[in-house]
Parts: structure tokens; C-alpha cells; sequence
């Protein structure tokens, strides 16, 4: 009977082991971040570095696109995008407000869409 019982919990350990999820440390993410000149590109760079766990950031002025790398064990894609909004930028699903957008400067305003 102790068999069983101790079998039956280590079975028990192993499948839960198994279903957590392995988080990336050097994962690849790319985001549409709007934006318009170099200004913009050090302003939506120094957003994304600023959050704990990236430690790429690269953005592209012709494509508006940020390449990142980033640690998931230590942040997220939502936060990244969320750290870039609050600078005044539109990253992926995050929306700056409109108080945020309108402290860019006049060359830094993108065209938002409603």
C-alpha cells in the first residue's frame, strides 16, 4: 500500500513538473512601435531598456519595428510595450495616452489611428 501511495505521488510531482512552462532567456520579439526620426528611435530604445529583463533594443526608422531580445523570466512583451506607451509612443497593443503623446516633440508626432 505504501508502494502504491508513493508511486501514485511521485507521478503525481512528475506531471506537474512537466507542465510548467520553460520560460526563454534570450527570447526574439518584434513589435511595431510608431515613431518618426532618431529622436524617437533613442526615446523607444532607452523605454525598452529601462524595463528589468531586456537586453536587446533595436528600432528601425523605414520599418517601425523594434527587435528585441528579452529574459521571460524576468519581464514580459506586455510590460516592454507598456514601458514604450508611457514615453509617448503606440507599441504593439499598448496606446500611449493622449496626455503621453502630446508631451513628444512636434517632429516625433506619428499619425495615430482612432
Amino acid at each position: 500500500m505504501k508502494k502504491i501511495v508513493f508511486i501514485m505521488l511521485v507521478a503525481l510531482f512528475g506531471m506537474a513538473a512537466n507542465a510548467q512552462e520553460k520560460k526563454n532567456k534570450n527570447a526574439k520579439h518584434s513589435i511595431e512601435v510608431n515613431g518618426n526620426c532618431d529622436q524617437c528611435k533613442k526615446r523607444i530604445e532607452k523605454a525598452a531598456l529601462s524595463v528589468a529583463g531586456v537586453k536587446s533594443a533595436v528600432w528601425d526608422t523605414e520599418s517601425h519595428r523594434l527587435s528585441l531580445i528579452v529574459n521571460e523570466e524576468k519581464t514580459s512583451l506586455e510590460k516592454v510595450e507598456a514601458a514604450i506607451a508611457k514615453v509617448g509612443h503606440d507599441a504593439g497593443s499598448a496606446k500611449a495616452t493622449p496626455a503621453d503623446y502630446e508631451n513628444l516633440h512636434s517632429c516625433c508626432k506619428y499619425d495615430r489611428n482612432p
